[in-house]
């Protein structure tokens, strides 16, 4: 009997080769809930397709799709609220590559992209606890209680403090941080494992981070949140050898 999986996804950053090969490594099957944790766009070439390849995917499985950074930046773009953007930063860190993409796609098509961008959501919190969250959080009383929505898909301290917390520190300790009290798991992606030299999903505290660099040198990867097995692709630099992505 084929047992339902929960399947969590890091960021692709327009890597749309990837995206299929890590769907095919897992043996994804329509019985599958894929959650996917946001940046579809902004580094490789095929952001356009990456966001038409999830739109198809959610009519034949149940899909979660989470806000990321490059996906407002994306959004902003196209509705032309620069008052976020410095162009120049988002063109170095993936953006010119998905404008050079979008010129090729017609009127109609953005609008389509434009509603589904518009509909990723901040965050999605399971019924066993575990929180799905782009980048992070601030308020040390939850998600619920974030002062500044726009952290959920830029802040990077939560993930730096799970780095830096010892693993002996107890965590009925007075000191000890109350945002990793407050659920069971939490599934992050933005800031690559591939900054402390890693290219496999990492666990800190009670933080999984799932990016594993498919932007830059590192595979996209796939992670089942009940057993812990992930499935990865070939680096991307390997499958766009042509391109240089966000290196």
């Amino acid at each position: 009997m084929y047992m339902k999986r929960t399947l969590v996804i890091g960021d692709i950053h327009g890597g749309l080769k990837a995206l299929r090969q890590v769907l095919e490594r897992a043996v994804v099957t329509n019985e599958d809930t894929l959650i996917f944790l946001g940046d579809y766009v902004d580094g490789w070439s095929e952001s356009p397709q990456v966001i038409d390849f999830l739109m198809e995917v959610s009519r034949t499985n149940e899909c979660i799709f989470l806000r990321g950074n490059h996906d407002e930046l994306l959004l902003d773009w196209m509705l032309n609220d620069n008052k976020n953007i410095d162009e120049g930063m988002w063109f170095k860190h993936g953006g010119k590559a998905t404008v050079l993409a979008y010129s090729c796609v017609t009127n109609e098509k953005k609008h389509i992209h434009m509603e589904f961008l518009r509909s990723l959501k901040d965050f999605y919190l399971d019924e066993q606890n575990r929180l799905f969250i782009h980048a992070g959080f601030t308020n040390i009383n939850g998600v619920e209680h974030e002062y500044f929505p726009r952290m959920f898909y830029w802040d990077r301290s939560l993930w730096e403090m799970a780095l830096a917390l010892n693993e002996s520190f107890p965590k009925d300790s007075l000191y000890y941080p109350k945002r990793f009290t407050l659920y069971d798991e939490i599934y992050i992606g933005h800031t690559p494992v591939t900054k402390i030299n890693e290219i496999v999903p990492i666990n800190k505290a009670c933080v999984w981070n799932v990016d594993t660099g498919a932007a830059f040198m590192g595979p996209l990867t796939l992670m089942d949140i009940d057993t812990k097995q992930f499935w990865q692709s070939e680096p991307l630099y390997e499958l766009y050898f042509n391109e240089k992505g966000r290196n």
